[in-house]
């Protein structure tokens, strides 16, 4: 045994050259094209099996009706003349059971557009200042070590955001400042919103507001109803302390009601609130999120509306969420409390990457069947089969999500969320750029940060009529939720898409998630 190293070509001896020829063996990426292309042939094949059995079968027919003596139409039309009442009956069935299901059927949800907020630039926050802040407020030494490695590895940019009263000295986290950034960072998504699809507040039927950690009163959905002057019948909710996943859950209540009320349209705002959720501890589990949160909101305008579908950027197919909150261990992995000096702040777990993948692979499951092609469905049940009935070692079969979908939102938590979906997806660098170029620039914006990605695709002019779209997200409690759209059109970007003044600069190379030219001195 030599630890898998092979010897050099050139230790080769005459003998054992000759004995293994080059023409036997072909190059390994020889061999995973053809693999490739095997499995696009067995794809292309199981896809369209249906087509290709029917077409004989129609050929048959088609010669078969073409022998038929007119004689026997004739026979046949007398038979259907003398028991007119079964054709009746048989009539009133079909319209009643065609009733029942256009009345019954869910209603499409479509998506007319959405906007994301972007800071002014004296906003933005720089390593340096970050921990120049930091050494300011009180930090010891071996924090404000820690935050420094975090920095350098998680990814983010020179160029995010930080809100108004984190940039003061000393810090402001007051309940106005908090407002504050609530009141920009919602009515900034909102006016661009509306500007962008000509839709009045007044039309708005549902709001939907999701903010994990900041929920004031009145609630963040009256300040948008006092500010917008919606109408007095809105159907207005604030969802609070469901993570960053809970944008995907506010799409999902929204698309509810949008089946029960007719006629309508449904805006959902996602944000996060930093201003009084900075941690000004020292313990390092829970000074993360303060080098990884950064100021983002996204406004999304949905309607149930016909007449929109011709204008509308795509439709909502699917909602899968998983709630893993019934384990221990999951539902403690993101929590929020205070330390033993008092001071609160969000602890993360060190077994929440493990406590995801479970989650992802719970969520998976259902949607698999949903959007998977059948020979991606076929192969996953030989594989459970074989290992199941055989007791065969076979590696469990992981389906190919790339032939479900052209496009991938990951939520952009942070490196090792986007790196862990990538390698257990089997996903190329391709389909994670949105989510690491998302993070480089705007950091983690939470439940927004999956809109964010949508607007790159779209900036860079990748969406295209028929492209699926997968938004998946994770959050506290713990849960996983994913959404599934369908371009509708060849989506062009919003006129004030946040990627406007600097998508020409991405993608940017990232050695080890840090910026290649970047470095943060001690």
């Amino acid at each position: 045994m030599n630890g898998g190293i092979a010897p050099p070509l050139a230790a080769a001896g005459p003998t054992e050259a000759a004995a293994t020829p080059s023409h036997r063996r072909l190059p390994d990426f020889l061999q995973s094209v053809n693999l490739k292309y095997v499995k696009l042939g067995y794809h292309y094949l199981i896809t369209h099996l249906i087509t290709l059995l029917l077409l004989p079968l129609m050929a048959v027919i088609v010669l078969e009706a073409g022998r038929t003596d007119p004689d026997d139409l004739r026979q046949l039309w007398l038979h259907l003349q003398y028991n007119l009442v079964s054709v009746l009956v048989l009539s009133a069935v079909l319209v009643f059971g065609a009733t029942v299901y256009a009345l019954t059927r869910p209603r499409p949800v479509y998506l007319v557009d959405f906007a994301c907020y972007k800071a002014p630039d004296h906003l933005k926050v720089g390593f340096q200042e970050f921990l120049r802040h930091s050494a300011l407020c009180g930090f010891s030494h071996d924090a404000l070590e820690f935050q420094r490695k975090i920095l350098e590895r998680s990814g983010l940019s020179e160029e995010t955001y930080c809100p108004e009263g984190m940039h003061a000295i000393p810090p402001e986290p007051t309940m106005a400042n908090a407002r504050a950034e609530a009141e920009s960072v919602m009515f900034g998504a909102l006016d661009s919103l509306f500007a962008a699809t000509g839709v009045k507040p007044k039309d708005v039927g549902i709001l939907v507001v999701n903010c994990s950690l900041f929920n004031p009163t009145p609630s963040l959905s009256a300040m948008i109803v006092n500010r917008y002057k919606l109408r007095g019948n809105v159907r207005s909710f604030n969802l609070g302390g469901m993570g960053c996943s809970a944008g995907v859950i506010a799409i999902d209540l929204a698309r509810d009601m949008l089946q029960v009320h007719r006629g309508t349209y449904a805006v959902v705002v996602s944000t996060e609130n930093i201003t009084q959720n900075w941690y000004f501890g020292n313990r390092k589990s829970m000074l993360i999120p303060n080098c990884l949160f950064r100021v983002g909101c996204s406004a999304v305008l949905l309607s149930n509306r016909g007449a929109d579908r011709r204008r509308a950027k795509y439709s909502l197919k699917h909602v899968v969420r998983t709630h893993k909150g019934a384990d221990d261990k999951a539902f403690n992995c993101v929590y929020q409390e205070q330390d033993s000096e008092g001071k609160t702040g969000v602890s993360l777990s060190k077994d929440l990457m493990a406590i995801a993948g479970g989650a992802l692979k719970t969520n998976i499951t259902t949607l698999g069947p949903l959007v998977l092609p059948f020979s991606e469905q076929l192969l996953f049940f030989a594989t459970l089969v074989s290992k199941k009935l055989f007791n065969a070692k076979v590696k469990p079969y992981i389906p190919d999500f790339k032939l479900a979908f052209e496009h991938f939102c990951i939520h952009a938590g942070g490196r090792a969320v986007i790196d862990e979906l990538e390698k257990n997806l089997q996903l190329q660098p391709v389909h994670v750029e949105a989510s690491r170029m998302t993070l480089h620039r705007f950091g983690n914006t939470s439940s927004s940060s999956i809109w964010y990605e949508l607007a790159y695709m779209e900036a860079k002019g990748r969406v295209r009529r028929g492209d699926r779209i997968w938004q998946i997200a994770f959050g506290s409690g713990f849960k996983c939720n994913s959404a599934v759209w369908h371009a509708l059109r060849n989506v062009k970007p919003s006129p004030s898409t946040p990627w406007d003044d600097c998508i020409d600069r991405y993608p940017v190379e990232l050695v080890d998630g840090f910026p290649t030219h970047t470095h943060i001195h001690k």
